[in-house]
């Protein structure tokens, strides 16, 4: 067997700067506490609790004086509450995240409804729609979408940061050709993540090389998901959590096995995989 890692994998840019901003202030309290996960793998979170950090569910859940805000974000209103509670705030916000949000803002207070193409029971785009002020929906609809029937005049579209770019692309096509039968005004940001696009660009190149490709994060992670997604229309996709769910059937007369990993997948997990791999 021949096994084959796609050229971008492991921790991504956002998690790893949050995860660095976490262990400065352990190191400078001992312990601390996050607003929500800091990523959506138990790997990490684990491996975090073990150096002392807390996962808060909710604000009124937070036991301490400093709370770390996790990398999807989070609502100007639960920052302003927090600032009410007198909290010492460390935002570990992803950048990237962030981005979406402000374009969110921007256009909400410019008289457009933003449209976000992602998942709307996701942490991520649920922050992105309350920085529209309620002016906002999400939707992962690229079809006649009931939600914009009527179409409202100004329209601002933007993306999930982990979604597919082509499905992002479709769905605005979409629009577009709704929008050119009447007097529209649209504006479109391409939000989705630089990171997530080599991703999944070195992801889908090597499953088109394999017999059969091994997705490695948590069933929670809407970037692993989208992954193993892309996998899927290529060639045969195995998705696993851990090195303890690898069975031998699963790769019988796999001569080319290509592996990939979601974003919040740290290196240690990839590697017990791969390792419990070549036993098999």
């Amino acid at each position: 067997m021949i096994i084959k890692k796609a050229d971008k994998i492991g921790l991504c840019f956002g998690i790893r700067r949050a995860m660095d901003i976490i262990d400065k202030v352990v190191s400078e309290r001992g312990s601390v506490e996050t607003l929500g996960a800091i990523a959506h793998n138990h790997h990490v979170v684990q491996s975090l609790a073990d150096k002392g950090v807390r996962v808060a569910k909710n604000i009124d859940d937070i036991k301490g004086d400093t709370i770390v805000i996790a990398s999807h974000g989070v609502s100007p209103q639960v920052l302003e509450e927090l600032k009410a509670r007198h909290l010492n705030i460390v935002d570990a916000t992803c950048p990237f995240v962030h981005r979406p949000q402000l374009a969110a803002r921007r256009l909400a207070e410019s008289g457009f409804l933003v449209v976000i193409y992602g998942d709307a029971s996701h942490a991520e785009v649920k922050g992105i729609l309350c920085w529209a002020n309620g002016k906002g929906i999400a939707t992962l609809d690229t079809g006649t979408n009931k939600k914009l029937d009527p179409l409202p005049r100004r329209l601002g579209i933007l993306s999930q940061t982990t979604q597919i770019p082509a499905n992002f692309n479709k769905f605005v096509k979409k629009v577009i050709d709704a929008a050119l039968s009447q007097d529209s005004e649209l504006r479109i940001i391409d939000t989705i993540c630089h990171d997530t696009r080599e991703r999944q660009a070195t992801t889908e190149k090597l499953a088109g090389r394999v017999d059969l490709m091994l997705i490695i994060g948590s069933r929670g992670s809407a970037n692993t998901n989208r992954l193993a997604e892309l996998c899927s229309g290529v060639t045969e996709v195995c998705f696993v959590e851990s090195a303890g769910e690898l069975k031998s059937y699963q790769f019988k007369g796999k001569q080319h096995v290509g592996i990939t990993a979601g974003a919040s997948t740290p290196e240690q997990t990839i590697d017990e995989v791969i390792a419990k791999l070549k036993t098999l």
